[in-house]
């Protein structure tokens, strides 16, 4: 299966070198009626990123996420897919370039999975015409690469959570993007799942090349997985660098305004542990 979408290679635009997948200068993005929910951001995303961003709950990481996907207008700044405005590309030509999972991907109907997965496909179909035989080859191999072909043909309401969310980023692979947009998506998944979902994560990004971003709540899934973090705070980017280099007990303490350790295991991971009131209480007993 290849990834990849259908903007012009990147060896057709200016400065080709130096161009980044998704790039955000400047940035300010909000809701009508309401105060910019983050400003002055400046973002990229490169070839073979996994990127995690973390930050408290209201810190403008689905805001941020939307506006990346183009779902969300800028107030002020840029938003470029490989160095073109996001401006200048119809809808269609950014779909078959960036897929998105969201938090709650909520499904009504009785689809089965294959017929779900398939949707994905919507982009790359011309008007009035359906799924060929090479789209359907397309969706059989993302069903495989999410590891749920073996129920294909089963109603997606009668899945768990986990395998439902499987079947949502099938579905977004079936689009075969450059760049995958996931907003947290671990939320309200067992410990099972949740590490089953960020295992598919990271074998699509180091097999098979595709470029994530993923919004999230575990600081140690995210120093686990990710091979860059983004710090969110106060409508704002504070820090961002390798897991080693950004979490860091005095950073999260303050990010998140509360006792926060960070630990090393004696293979070298990073462990986050929130200090509770009843953890502080008992050590100052002893």
């Amino acid at each position: 299966m290849s990834f990849g979408g259908t903007l012009p290679p990147i060896s057709q635009e200016v400065g080709f070198f130096m161009a980044h997948l998704i790039e955000l200068r400047r940035a300010s993005a909000g809701y009508p009626g309401g105060d910019a929910v983050f400003s002055g951001v400046d973002l990229q995303l490169s070839s073979g990123d996994f990127v995690g961003l973390i930050g408290p709950n209201g810190s403008g990481k689905s805001t941020l996420i939307r506006c990346l996907a183009g779902a969300l207008a800028l107030r002020e700044g840029d938003l470029l897919y490989r160095g073109r405005p996001a401006a200048e590309l119809r809808r269609r030509d950014i779909a078959q370039f960036l897929g998105v999972v969201p938090q709650d991907a909520h499904v009504v109907f009785s689809f089965t999975v294959r017929e779900l997965v398939a949707m994905g496909r919507h982009p790359h179909l011309r008007p009035m015409r359906g799924l060929s035989a090479a789209d359907w080859r397309i969706v059989d191999s993302a069903l495989k690469l999410a590891d749920v072909y073996a129920f294909a043909d089963r109603s997606v309401l009668e899945l768990s959570g986990g395998e439902r969310q499987r079947v949502v980023i099938a579905r977004a692979l079936a689009q075969t993007p450059r760049v995958l947009l996931l907003d947290e998506p671990s939320n309200h998944l067992d410990i099972n799942h949740q590490v089953e979902v960020f295992d598919l994560l990271y074998r699509l990004n180091k097999e098979e090349g595709l470029t994530l971003l993923c919004s999230m709540h575990d600081l140690n899934l995210a120093a686990e997985y990710c091979r860059r973090i983004v710090v969110m705070c106060d409508g704002a980017i504070c820090a961002m660098g390798a897991p080693e280099e950004v979490i860091k007990g005095e950073l999260l303490s303050r990010v998140y305004g509360m006792d926060i350790r960070v630990e090393y295991s004696s293979e070298g991971s990073l462990w986050v542990v929130p200090v509770s009131a009843k953890a502080r209480s008992l050590r100052r007993v002893r």
